[in-house]
């Protein structure tokens, strides 16, 4: 089976438009290829365009995006003003929400009345309209229009929302006052039930029907919306008292509205004015996809902007909250503004609490009109308990229209608010929650307040100008323009709060602030937006004992190192440092010493400063953030490398070096092949002859010291040279490396983002690559090179067996602390606790065994002194090597003077034995037979052979280097004091 797809493929945005993608950023947007199961998008368009098809889609299951079968287009919009016919109708055909490309109106006239023009106008791709918009001209025109005073006027009142009570018993009460009302009566009509369709019959029955009206005054926002539209035809003014939508607030499309009922956008200001007083600075909204909604929280979105406050997260669904819901929670949205209806509210706040959505750290802002108890009623469309949803909604915050004033004063009727509504409720007599609307009732009232102070102010302008309200018509604008005017200019103080209109016609009222306590609402506040004024109540209660967090504050700490490792380590550097500052000082003192000059006294001092050098890395390697700042650290990180590298190179290198040469010259095989050389030549004096040359071959390889500095010089030259390059063509500096956030147990609303600093550079793997490949390499050749000369001896460094017990424990400790700290890189303590005591144990191991020996002789055997003794008795100088050979071999030349001169008197005694018993011999014999055998006898005693040479021959090699005035001129490579010991042997 195929592989489950990740999510839906980004499509791409209509021509001339976008596509919205909640909570990414656009570098988001660019760098993912699929979106996640549920996810939501909304195409927009470029201004004067309007979508066409699908304007959300949704991600499903399957990987595909919902409705792909019907593309989105953004089209190019007409002019809206043909949409309507003054004394016709004109009706739209293949529209959207608003005229596009392909939209057609057909046009007709009412009854009396004749087209002027083209019936049928098409909307062009261009954004205009084919043909002008016609005309009705009147034939003949019904009762009134045009006419006089054809029976009075009116206001008519649609009773949509609980205003037919208010309509009569506020008209009867309003008419008791000492106002001019009387002429103008209020008619009351059959309620349309927000039925737009209901709506638009009743209009034209009033507008047909006597007498003329006045002004009209719907319920519901659906209702206001076509009759406000329309109204501007006839030059009616229309006033309501329950629409809420926010689109009613535009003035360009409903000039003439008016409403006593507050618009949804108001509760924005309160909101914004919570978030302020709380400290949030960001949102993040969930409403659900309706128009209302929509304007409500792009009117929020601009308040906040506004306020210097931010809206980062917004998310939206059509029925299904769980995916947003889940997006908020991932976003880790703390302050959340829902705007949905009570039906939506209870499957938000299911997922909520299936998402731990809820608590101490967030809160939640609702609409204030739904039930008190809508979260404890059962629903069918939800899986979670009563239980479970009173805790998921617990102390959330509601902002609601106070549509009754809270305080006790007496209004421009002289009643209080609560005597308004127990006259009110004694007038209808039955329970008020029964009653549709009651709570709008006092919107109601303020309303035909509102209206009858307007017509009380125009009527006084219109007797200045010689005209009465009876002398309106629906062709009079005039009049409409002064009617207009007095209500913009309203002001009292109404049953419902003080009541004034801002710019668009909506009312500016008081907000109601209440928290959901224990499962009962409670009043926290009051807010009013036309002095800004919030009254507060101090009696708000929150589950953590505060507010919250408006988001998780990231608290950026740095993991320094601890300071009683550093200092523990540093303790035993500087004791380290100390101790190769002693070695170093007490091999210089005793550079004349032979024991110390057979040492090769230059390089261990080049061992003792390398250790220096790499102990004293210890301290930049151990300090941080905690002790300097950012500016100085790629300062301690080139002081790191620089010491650690020069110091291996001084140390290790000069114990290389050391190694290499009595590998290179003194191994046995080289030896073995000098025998055999040496052995296969002619050489007279037979056996021993043959031993001597082998022994002291003049053409064996000498010790010059110059080469073995040489050796070190170029391995730290080639550690100078790769470090220049390193930091000129990549130098190191502080880089941030961040770990995964931690929550303390004490604050939930702080997340701890752990952060350690490192030095680094661009290509550090290639440059760590390039170091730790050439040091490994002379590591491994420098075990072997200690293996092969471990039983090699010889005196010209006599500390090289020292020399390969260092290199072991060097090349061990380095070759296992390299990748161990590179592992252990993003544990501070760790990493500089093995590399640290890795070069500390190191350079103790090495001071220790190639300087303590060397102590240990001096002191025990006391060899400085006698060697300070023979130097005041001879009076020459002690620092010439040579010279100290010279006067060993003259001691072992005389010892063997007297061997070989106890062995020539031993051989002379043999002789003359020998004599004698030949002389013995010939008495005995007779005279002629002794004749004969003397005759005989005297040839061969005559030719006997001469006596054998004495075995001590000046003029041998070995007697020419052992007598004492030949040996300063033979010079090193004749005489070699191994090789006389081992003759002497």
């Amino acid at each position: 089976p195929p592989p489950p797809s990740p999510g839906c493929q980004i499509i791409h945005p209509p021509r001339d438009g976008g596509i919205r993608y909640r909570g990414l950023t656009p570098e988001e947007v660019r760098s993912v290829r699929f979106l996640p199961f549920d996810y939501e998008i909304e195409y927009v368009c470029r201004p004067d365009r309007e979508i066409v098809g699908p304007k959300v889609r949704k991600c499903q299951r399957d990987g595909t995006w919902t409705a792909m079968g019907h593309p989105s287009r953004c089209l190019r919009t007409c002019p809206k003003m043909h949409l309507s016919l003054e004394n016709g109708q004109a009706v739209a055909r293949a529209m959207e929400r608003v005229p596009v490309e392909g939209t057609w109106t057909e046009y007709s006239c009412n009854p009396g009345f004749r087209l002027v023009g083209s019936a049928r106008s098409n909307c062009t791709k261009l954004g205009r309209w084919s043909t002008p918009k016609p005309i009705c001209e009147r034939e003949w025109g019904p009762r009134g229009v045009g006419g006089g005073r054809m029976g009075g006027v009116c206001g008519s009142l649609w009773d949509g929302a609980g205003g037919q009570p208010v309509g009569y018993t506020g008209r009867r009460w309003v008419s008791q006052q000492p106002l001019p009302l009387s002429p103008t009566p209020l008619c009351v009509v059959p309620p349309p039930q927000c039925d737009p369709g209901q709506a638009t019959k009743y209009l034209y029955e009033l507008l047909y029907n006597d007498p003329i009206k006045i002004i009209l005054m719907p319920g519901c926002s659906s209702v206001s919306t076509l009759v406000a539209e329309a109204a501007r035809m006839w030059n009616l003014i229309v006033l309501s008292y329950g629409s809420s939508s926010p689109a009613l607030s535009n003035r360009q499309r409903f000039p003439t509205f008016f409403r006593t009922h507050p618009s949804a956008t108001l509760h924005n200001p309160t909101r914004v004015q919570l978030f302020k007083k709380w400290g949030w600075t960001k949102i993040a909204t969930i409403q659900q996809t309706t128009e209302v909604f929509t304007s409500t929280l792009d009117d929020l979105d601009q308040r906040v902007k506004e306020a210097g406050l931010e809206i980062t997260f917004r998310q939206s669904f059509f029925s299904d909250p769980a995916a947003p819901v889940r997006n908020l929670k991932r976003q880790d949205a703390r302050i959340i503004v829902g705007l949905f209806y009570e039906t939506e509210a209870r499957k938000v706040f299911c997922e909520v609490y299936k998402e731990k959505l809820y608590g101490k750290k967030y809160v939640w802002f609702l609409i204030g009109w739904y039930a008190d108890n809508w979260f404890r009623i059962k629903d069918p469309a939800i899986n979670c308990t009563e239980a479970e949803m009173a805790e998921a909604v617990e102390g959330h915050v509601t902002t609601e229209i106070v549509m009754l004033n809270p305080e006790n004063t007496r209004s421009i009727s002289n009643m209080t608010s609560q005597e308004f509504i127990e006259k009110l409720q004694k007038r209808l007599g039955k329970n008020p929650e029964e009653t549709g609307g009651f709570q709008e009732a006092p919107l109601a009232y303020d309303a035909i307040w509102a209206l009858a102070l307007a017509l009380n102010k125009t009527s006084a302008e219109l007797v200045k100008k010689g005209l009465h309200l009876e002398d309106f018509n629906y062709n009079n604008k005039n009049i409409t323009d002064e009617i207009y005017r007095a209500l913009n200019s309203s002001a009292f103080e109404g049953v419902s709060g003080h009541v004034v209109f801002d710019a668009s016609g909506s009312r500016m009222a008081w907000t109601l602030i209440e928290q959901l306590q224990g499962g009962v609402y409670k009043k926290i506040g009051y807010y009013d937006s036309t002095k800004d004024n919030l009254s507060w109540y101090n009696n708000d209660k929150w589950i953590g004992g505060a507010p919250p967090a408006d988001y998780t504050k990231v608290i950026t700490t740095f993991r320094f190192l601890s300071q009683k490792l550093f200092i523990s380590v540093s303790v035993l550097a500087s004791l380290g440092i100390l101790l190769a500052i002693i070695c170093l000082a007490f091999n210089i003192y005793n550079g004349h010493v032979r024991y110390i000059q057979n040492s090769q006294p230059y390089l261990n001092n080049m061992t003792a400063v390398g250790c220096t050098l790499a102990l004293a890395a210890v301290f930049p390697l151990g300090l941080d953030g905690y002790h300097i700042g950012p500016g100085l650290f790629p300062f301690v990180c080139q002081a790191r490398l620089w010491l650690l590298g020069l110091g291996f190179s001084l140390a290790y290198g000069s114990m290389f070096t050391k190694i290499w040469w009595v590998h290179t010259v003194f191994t046995k095989k080289e030896e073995k092949k000098e025998k055999r050389k040496v052995r296969g030549h002619p050489v007279g004096g037979g056996w021993c002859m043959g031993v001597l040359m082998t022994l002291f071959c003049p053409h064996t390889q000498t010790l010059e010291p110059w080469k073995l500095y040489a050796t070190v010089g170029l391995l730290v030259g080639l550690d100078v040279v790769t470090l220049i390059i390193w930091q000129i063509v990549d130098p190191l500096h502080r880089t941030i490396e961040e770990f995964t956030k931690e929550e303390p147990k004490t604050d939930t609303d702080v997340s701890i983002l752990p952060q350690l600093e490192h030095c680094s550079s661009t290509k550090m793997n290639t440059w760590l690559g390039i170091f730790y490949g050439f040091k490994g390499l002379l590591l491994l050749l420098g075990i072997f090179l200690a293996y092969e000369t471990k039983s090699v001896s010889t005196e010209k460094i006599n500390d090289h067996r020292a020399v390969g017990m260092a290199i072991y424990n060097v090349a061990v400790l380095c070759l296992i602390t390299a990748p161990v700290t590179m592992i252990l890189s993003s544990q501070q303590d760790a990493a500089f606790a093995f590399a640290s005591l890795a070069v500390v144990f190191s350079s103790y191991i090495t001071l220790v065994v190639l300087f303590v020996p060397k102590m240990r002789r001096l002191i025990t055997r006391g060899e400085w002194q006698s060697e300070q003794q023979d130097t005041m008795k001879t009076g020459s100088s002690t620092n010439n090597n040579e010279e100290e050979k010279s006067r060993l071999l003259e001691k072992e030349n005389r010892e063997l003077e007297k061997i070989i001169a106890e062995k020539e008197e031993r051989v002379s005694e043999l002789r003359q034995q020998l004599q004698d018993r030949q002389q013995l011999r010939s008495r005995r014999r007779s005279s002629n037979p002794s004749r004969e055998a003397d005759n005989h006898f005297s040839p061969g005693l005559s030719a006997a052979p001469a006596p054998p040479a004495p075995f001590y021959q000046p003029n041998l090699p070995l007697v020419r280097c052992l007598v004492s005035e030949q040996a300063d001129k033979l010079g090193r490579g004749n005489c070699d004091g191994s090789r006389v010991h081992l003759l002497y042997k």
